[in-house]
């Protein structure tokens, strides 16, 4: 099921099965510790990739309306148990290393890389994540919703893996600049476009990037340049 993207510590699951247990998407969020907003945004979210929905309302009785799982959703619930405990068994039997477990993140975005949480600021609708990577080499911040943060649980000293299309990394050639979310890397190939050139970089740390510069920047392997990522452009998921 393409819903079960996470294992049994996905809150959207976790709102899920709480609103089972009390028939109540209100109830479910508070008991789960999000806002009203994100448990609806878990329960789309999971209708989404179902592609059934999950919950239907229920209207009238002495307690007025509420909510309940459908068949789907408590399909979905016995199926997300069952293949937690058959991932855990895998893992411990194999011992497995990070970077098998960090496979279990499929997805079109070139840009990957291991990172920790270093803090979470929430203003209003949004929350703003500051990562860096191992070894504190590179910090960036994503801006995410505040309902998002709450639903993937952020806080210091999390484990996220950090994640960017290779069409929102900008490239140019290096200057100096202390603008957020910028750093300098090594361009190591270049292979260039009518739409633009695209550019392999090695980064701080070792972490390896691709994005791209306009057609006909220049650039060639072994220069220096600029790299900019826009807070909106980066995505942080929870490992598998």
């Amino acid at each position: 099921m393409q819903a079960l993207g996470h294992s049994l510590s996905d809150r959207r699951l976790q709102v899920l099965r709480a609103l089972g247990e009390c028939g109540s998407i209100s109830q479910a969020a508070r008991a789960v510790g999000v806002s009203y907003k994100a448990a609806w945004q878990a329960i789309d979210t999971l209708s989404n990739l179902a592609g059934v929905p999950v919950v239907e309302k229920t209207v009238g009785g002495a307690g007025g309306g509420g909510a309940k799982l459908t068949a789907a959703g408590q399909e979905l619930l016995r199926a997300a148990h069952a293949m937690a405990q058959a991932r855990g068994a895998v893992m411990q039997q194999l011992q497995a290393p990070a970077a098998l477990q960090r496979l279990g993140v499929q997805t079109s975005m070139r840009n990957q890389w291991p990172c920790e949480v270093l803090r979470v600021d929430i203003a209003g609708a949004l929350a703003l994540v500051q990562v860096q990577t191992p070894h504190a080499d590179l910090q960036l911040t994503a801006r995410i919703t505040a309902e998002s943060a709450q639903l993937l649980g952020l806080q210091a000293g999390m484990p996220v893996l950090a994640m960017c299309k290779a069409t929102a990394v900008q490239v140019q050639a290096w200057h100096k600049d202390v603008a957020p979310n910028t750093c300098t890397g090594k361009a190591t190939r270049v292979a260039q476009g009518a739409m633009g050139d695209e550019v392999a970089m090695q980064m701080t740390g070792g972490v390896q990037w691709v994005g791209f510069a306009a057609a006909g920047s220049g650039l060639r392997a072994g220069r220096k340049v600029s790299v900019h990522i826009p807070e909106s452009a980066l995505v942080l998921a929870l490992q598998a």
